[in-house]
């Protein structure tokens, strides 16, 4: 007599490093991978050129994972004997989370929400974003579902649910996996403090206790830094909205002075809660306002460096000289994204959440002493997209999982479980749900 299946999961990577989280649930014959991005390590100095499937799988930045990457890429069949029905899934568009996407094998459907599958693309357009799927051209990207939210999608015995959630990647969500025993969820990035606190709250009713909560913890990674005041990833403004308010003042304090800015291209609703609230109008660099026209067909004043091409996409009447913003010291608050010799001595940047994204980078600091040279100030404004160790607690609570498995953390030891277990599987460890 054949034995019931059980449910399992399967951790491939991400466990203690920020990002590139890799994670399977199977039952009998069906399977589902989450999420399929890329370790970020800057320190390693490896181009796109690079980036191959061995590298990748040297230094530990992507999983090694069975039955899920195209042959072509890894040289390994599938195994279609042992599954029947398989699925993957990426929770937002950070290429931690899914810049592997196109390895995948393009015969397995792969799910996110409508904002990532319809951003994706467009962020790849140029070949820049994503890494190269096997014998397509280099901007290809490999076609992603645009799931409905909050409605069930079958994959042979499993079930998953994406949610809305909160993050600073505009559409991220969350997943609840369900098999006919077991309910899984993942929290992919996740916060409280974002526009969308409502949506985290709601995702915790739907997944509440749940057998297996597995959630990032990237604000427990650095306990060493946890009371001081510069810590980086927490420093600064608390939520979304004080954000907004706090760049909408430094224009109405300084209102005779060059403003410039960046942020972090995935990070559309700040930009455009920016472009509503701000008292000057506000100029993106031509190649932001095009994903704002393509992804969201919103179009908004830009400019063009010399050296760039011209848009097709983009409205003619709303580009603004690139002259008229290097003298401008009144009308315009805009993004710059390079040539910072140009910028006038004595102006303000606000940098965002922009690359280089922090100390961990190696051009970080060059970026900011480039800057200071010109006399700019320079002011910092953060507003990290994860949660902080309350709200990290706060979510826990919410779901009280019987499992807990925290990833996508430093210190992944520091994340607790009031209401169960607590584990901290090894890369690549299976756990048996019985």
């Amino acid at each position: 007599m054949n034995s019931k299946p059980k449910t399992t999961v399967t951790f491939y990577n991400g466990l203690t490093t920020i990002g590139g989280p890799m994670i399977e649930v199977a039952y009998g014959k069906s399977h589902v991978l989450f999420d399929l991005g890329e370790v970020y390590r800057p320190e390693l100095g490896l181009s796109m050129e690079d980036e191959d499937f061995e590298t990748l799988l040297k230094y530990q930045l992507i999983g090694d994972v069975p039955n899920f990457y195209d042959p072509q890429i890894t040289g390994k069949p599938i195994d279609t004997k042992r599954w029947e029905h398989s699925a993957a899934y990426i929770s937002h568009l950070h290429l931690d989370h899914s810049k592997a996407l196109n390895w995948l094998a393009p015969e397995i459907p792969l799910y996110a929400g409508p904002i990532t599958a319809h951003l994706l693309p467009v962020l790849n357009q140029d070949g820049n974003f994503l890494l190269p799927a096997a014998n397509k051209p280099k901007n290809y990207t490999r076609p992603i579902i645009s799931a409905e939210l909050n409605k069930p999608i079958q994959v042979g015995d499993i079930t998953l649910t994406i949610v809305p959630s909160d993050h600073d990647a505009y559409g991220a969500t969350g997943l609840i996996v369900k098999t006919p025993d077991k309910t899984i969820v993942h929290t992919g990035d996740i916060r409280l403090h974002g526009y969308h606190p409502d949506w985290v709250h709601n995702f915790m009713k739907a997944g509440h206790r749940c057998d297996m909560l597995i959630i990032e913890g990237t604000g427990v990674s650095w306990p060493e830094r946890v009371n001081e005041e510069n810590s980086e990833e927490f420093t600064g403004q608390k939520n979304e909205k004080e954000l907004t308010k706090t760049i909408v003042q430094y224009q109405k304090d300084n209102p005779k002075r060059q403003l410039t800015f960046n942020t972090y291209p995935t990070n559309v609703e700040r930009i455009l809660r920016i472009i509503s609230d701000s008292p000057r109008k506000v100029v993106l660099h031509a190649k932001r306002a095009e994903l704002l026209k393509k992804a969201l067909k919103q179009d908004v004043p830009y400019y063009y460096l010399p050296e760039d091409e011209k848009i097709d996409a983009l409205d003619p009447n709303l580009e603004i000289s690139y002259a008229d913003l290097l003298a401008d010291d009144h009308q315009y608050f805009w993004q710059v994204v390079g040539h910072y010799d140009q910028l006038q001595e004595g102006g303000l940047y606000i940098h965002s959440n922009a690359e280089p994204l922090g100390d961990f980078d190696p051009a970080y600091k060059p970026f900011i002493e480039n800057i200071e040279k010109r006399g700019i100030e320079l002011v910092t404004l953060r507003c990290s997209g994860h949660a902080d160790i309350a709200e990290l607690k706060e979510i826990i609570a919410g779901f009280e999982p019987k499992i807990l498995a925290p990833v996508h953390t430093l210190h992944p030891e520091l994340e607790e479980n009031p209401f169960g277990e607590r584990i901290l599987p090894k890369r690549g460890e299976t756990v048996t749900l019985s």
